[in-house]
């Protein structure tokens, strides 16, 4: 389990971020700032390293940061692993990003005030997991604040031992072993899952040739607590899929499983995030 947590803890993406042409000043224009971003991350948090780098060309006004990919604005509120896997049918590298510093879509996105937006975003998401876990959220209600900013710091440095000192705390370990309750029965072991499905109605023969999500209305997703009652058995993220998405497992869909899973796990909220494709395949279907 460590090893897991220290690989996904780890991960990163190549960024190449562009500066909205609208908001460029200055000859020549700049060029692309390359940033690697922690897969655990947020994109706001790169504000310290994106900021100094475009600063000379800016227009003025007050600076209200967000992101873009191939038009559409980035929820600064969802991981940035979990935005590549889900917008990269075909993993893209670098990640090419337009980031703006004006013109806020408030129509389109909820506001940010920066690092303390990202903050309380975190701690909300703790607060649904211990809830799912523990069937309240008090661990995480009366952290102290010392408490608290140690471990969002710890989030913020990528410093998984100091996370791990933090949070054990607050007992959100996301597999908890099968016991046996007061009257005997057993106790299933909940594990906090944010399901995004990407749904997409057009046919298509490879991942390649996938449309682009081009409005958030075409994502959605599933936030739920996911029982494990297999005793002395694996509990496979098929059995999980199986369970949320039951309706694309009955017979033979027209779903191609294989490489439209995308796994980001996002250990640091309690949650464990998957993207998933869902899209017709015309040779499944001439096959049939």
């Amino acid at each position: 389990m460590m090893e897991a947590q220290k690989y996904v803890w780890e991960g990163a993406i190549p960024l190449q971020i562009h500066l909205h042409e609208s908001e460029i000043t200055s000859l020549p224009p700049p060029s692309p700032a390359l940033i690697l971003a922690p897969r655990i991350g947020y994109l706001p948090l790169l504000l310290p390293l994106i900021k100094p780098y475009f600063s000379s060309t800016l227009p003025p006004g007050q600076d209200t940061l967000w992101f873009d990919y191939k038009g559409l604005p980035l929820k600064w509120y969802i991981p940035t692993g979990v935005l590549f896997d889900l917008l990269c049918a075909e993993p893209e590298r670098p990640w090419n990003l337009t980031v703006h510093f004006r013109g806020y879509p408030s129509n389109l996105l909820i506001p940010c005030e920066g690092e303390e937006s990202v903050k309380w975003s975190f701690i909300n998401s703790l607060k649904e997991a211990d809830y799912i876990i523990n069937g309240n959220c008090k661990n995480v209600m009366n952290m102290s604040q010392s408490d608290q900013v140690e471990l969002w710091r710890s989030v913020m440095d990528g410093n998984l031992d100091k996370y791990i000192r933090s949070s054990s705390k607050l007992k959100l370990g996301t597999v908890t072993t099968a016991e046996a309750d007061m009257v005997g029965q057993v106790k299933a072991g909940k594990i906090p899952v944010r399901l995004y499905v990407w749904s997409v109605n057009e046919d298509f023969e490879d991942m390649e040739d996938a449309p682009e999500v081009d409005n958030w209305d075409q994502i959605s997703y599933i936030n739920r607590p996911l029982e494990i009652h297999k005793e002395g058995k694996y509990f496979t993220l098929h059995d999980a899929l199986k369970n949320l998405l039951p309706e694309f497992f009955a017979g033979k869909p027209l779903i191609n499983d294989k490489p439209c899973i995308e796994e980001s796990e996002d250990f640091q909220k309690g949650f464990i995030r998957r993207c998933r494709q869902q899209y017709r395949s015309r040779r499944r279907e001439r096959n049939r």
